[in-house]
């Protein structure tokens, strides 16, 4: 008997998701390709709107950091791994004639002494040319990747990207700007945290940081720690700890008109959690706002369950049991600091960020609600 497709899958999808009705002008598509610690993601897609539609999209576990901690350099393996993903993307850029794209690669190849040889490598071997970029675009990226999901409600917005080898952090005060303009003025973020200039009402970034801990890289610094319940209060402490050097607001805040969202896999694994999803629905996920305590209930969960129960799950599986809990760790630490019992759940990243971007700086988004 064939499954059953779960009720309202695939409804209401958000106007990303939505197909091209007719082939794609291939000067008109956009390509955005993300390399990270653990993840080969891009996205093909064309402006429509305010919005974009995907026509084609790639995503693939490549764990390209792998041993970077102990040994400072990219793997053999790793590199191997990563090229053969890159080949795929680029038979799609190709197949679909993309001309205007924007490759990049973040914490992994900032760190490792090879980056440079591998990104020569990957030009020689799939033609494609990466750019790492540095902590403050990849935050950049990523806070106006989530300006659809901002409320106009809100007067002070954390947002929060964690990474596979970093996490970074973007408080924005956007009090002084008239509520139905909140979101617009994230989306023109995009000329950067200190844009010119300009004669719409701006959104002032209180202060960022990049913590060179991500759910990979967190993992790696406990690895010795066999006790499962004690690695993940250990993950948790040493993150706080890092983020001694951010605290933008030290007095208590009022938690009326404060938002954080939150963008990453480990985020949307919880909501799926949360909401005891068989089969990974974004329309279900993204956007979705969770409370503290549901997010609690969710690592309790996750901790009872165990490494070889969490593998056995079918929202988190084989590859990201371990990666889920030095997820959670980030997570939970973000949420005993800042005056909010909610997150907004954002299904969306440095790939959206990207194109918004590209397509921002050549005008081709029209001005309207997002």
């Amino acid at each position: 008997m064939a499954p059953r497709r779960p009720k309202g899958a695939g409804a209401f999808p958000k106007p990303v998701e939505s197909p091209a009705p007719q082939p794609p002008d291939p000067d008109a598509l956009y390509a955005a390709l993300d390399l990270g610690t653990n993840s080969c993601r891009m996205l093909i897609a064309q402006p429509r709107g305010s919005q974009f539609h995907v026509v084609d999209s790639f995503s693939k576990s490549v764990q390209l950091g792998q041993g970077l901690e102990r040994s400072g350099r990219l793997s053999r393996a790793s590199m191997q791994r990563t090229i053969s993903a890159l080949r795929v993307c680029q038979q799609k850029i190709r197949r679909h004639e993309v001309k205007n794209m924007r490759l990049v690669a973040t914490e992994a190849c900032r760190r490792a002494q090879n980056a440079r040889e591998f990104i020569r490598q990957v030009r020689r071997e799939t033609g494609l040319s990466l750019e790492i970029i540095q902590p403050e675009e990849e935050a950049r990226l990523a806070v106006i990747s989530c300006a659809p999901l901002v409320s106009t409600r809100t007067e002070q917005l954390l947002v929060v990207d964690i990474g596979g080898g970093s996490t970074e952090l973007v408080w924005i005060d956007l009090s002084s700007v008239p509520r139905r303009d909140r979101p617009a003025a994230i989306m023109r973020l995009h000329a950067g945290f200190h844009p010119p200039e300009s004669p719409f009402p701006a959104a002032k970034v209180v202060d960022w940081i990049s913590v060179p801990l991500g759910v990979a890289t967190l993992r790696d610094q406990f690895s010795d720690v066999e006790d499962d319940a004690a690695r993940y209060a250990l993950m948790s402490w040493y993150f706080e700890e890092n983020l001694s050097e951010f605290a933008p607001y030290k007095d208590a805040q009022s938690r009326e008109g404060f938002q954080i969202v939150g963008t990453s896999g480990t985020v949307t694994t919880v909501a799926a959690s949360h909401l005891g999803l068989r089969r990974y629905d974004r329309t279900k996920v993204d956007g979705l706002r969770m409370t503290s305590d549901q997010i609690e209930a969710v690592i309790r969960r996750y901790l009872e369950m165990g490494p070889a129960g969490r593998r056995r799950d079918p929202r988190i599986g084989q590859d990201r049991q371990a990666l889920i809990m030095s997820g959670s760790a980030i997570l939970q630490a973000l949420l005993r600091l800042w005056p909010t019992d909610r997150l907004s759940v954002a299904d969306r990243g440095l790939r959206e960020g990207l194109l918004y971007a590209q397509m921002s700086a050549d005008g081709v988004l029209e001005d309207g609600p997002l």
